[in-house]
């Protein structure tokens, strides 16, 4: 970064990632961090993201914010989904352009490749297949923002680029008991079972699926690291018609053994049931981080660590957690 102040928007900032990359951006001396909360500015709402960026002189923007959520979220409401994204990424990248923001950092999702991909999924994946139904309407936004990104960066010369992270976890998690991801959702189980003592915990599936997990610390530092990575080393990676980049561990592990580490991590004794009658899901979902690797990034936390960090967030705010 330059000796000068930049001013740094993070569209999301209340969010798992967006919270990560404010406390990492906070460490910067030339970085000054604007927000705003969902009830100071809607991002939905074109007018007032047109008169938010014409307001703070803007450089550089994390669009972290979306609606996000599992699968029964998805599944009983497409139309919020598909609409709310379009609608932030259209208005952000859209006022960006306008006030002559010339850097921007999208976020997407690995929702966004076909469903029956290749293992590790690489970028040249992307629209090569028949999408996820259960998410298709938000997988669709999302690939709607790369497409936004790309095609800014073609008419308007801007540098506008996408990263997509691997599955998240980590502290500002959601750790509802139905709206949550596996991380989160197994880490209150077995915390309130080593807390009443309960002789075994229940997980779905049999545990063979096998799935990738990125700390949203990881996710954070690596989205800094690709907006301010040299253009030319970023469109050595890139072309303009395929300008994301994949962010994830590189390892994936089975859900057996994502939760026996769990356990390990809290402390938990009794034993573990997997409930076959329980559907699986795909039976493996891998990212191939080789591009973000030859531009010099990798994370920092492999998954025990990673686990106990989080449960060691856990612990200290689980009063005031989504938990209900």
């Amino acid at each position: 970064m330059s000796s000068s102040v930049l001013r740094v928007f993070i569209a999301g900032h209340r969010g798992m990632v967006g919270s990560a990359l404010k406390r990492q951006l906070e460490i910067h001396d030339n970085v000054s961090i604007i927000t705003a909360t969902r009830a100071e500015l809607d991002l939905a709402n074109q007018q007032a993201v047109n008169e938010f960026f014409a307001t703070h002189r803007i450089d550089q923007v994390y669009l972290a914010a979306a609606k996000v959520g599992g699968i029964h979220a998805n599944n009983t409401y497409p139309a919020d989904f598909i609409y709310q994204n379009l609608m932030i990424e259209a208005n952000i990248i859209q006022a960006a352009n306008q006030n002559n923001v010339q850097k921007l950092l999208f976020l997407g999702s690995s929702c966004i490749y076909p469903k029956f991909a290749d293992q590790p999924m690489s970028e040249d994946a992307l629209l090569a297949g028949t999408l996820e139904p259960t998410n298709e309407p938000y997988a669709v936004a999302k690939i709607a923002g790369i497409k936004l990104c790309e095609s800014y960066n073609r008419q308007y010369g801007r540098d506008y680029r996408s990263v997509m992270p691997t599955n998240l976890y980590g502290p500002e998690d959601n750790f509802h008991p139905d709206n949550s991801h596996v991380i989160p959702a197994l880490m209150r189980r077995f915390h309130e079972a080593k807390v009443s003592n309960a002789s075994e915990v229940v997980i779905w599936g049999s545990g063979k699926p096998l799935r990738e997990f990125l700390h949203v610390d990881d996710m954070a530092a690596a989205s800094i690291y690709v907006m301010n990575l040299d253009q030319a080393l970023y469109q050595k990676q890139t072309t303009p018609m395929l300008s994301h980049i994949n962010v994830g561990s590189g390892v994936d592990c089975s859900i057996k053994e994502l939760a026996e580490t769990i356990a390990k991590v809290i402390g938990y004794q009794g034993s573990l049931v997997f409930d076959t009658t329980k559907p699986d899901g795909s039976p493996r979902k891998l990212m191939s981080s080789s591009k973000i690797r030859s531009l010099g990034w990798q994370p920092n936390y492999n998954l025990e660590r990673g686990l106990a960090h989080t449960y060691d967030w856990f612990n200290a705010n689980v009063l005031t957690l989504r938990m209900a």
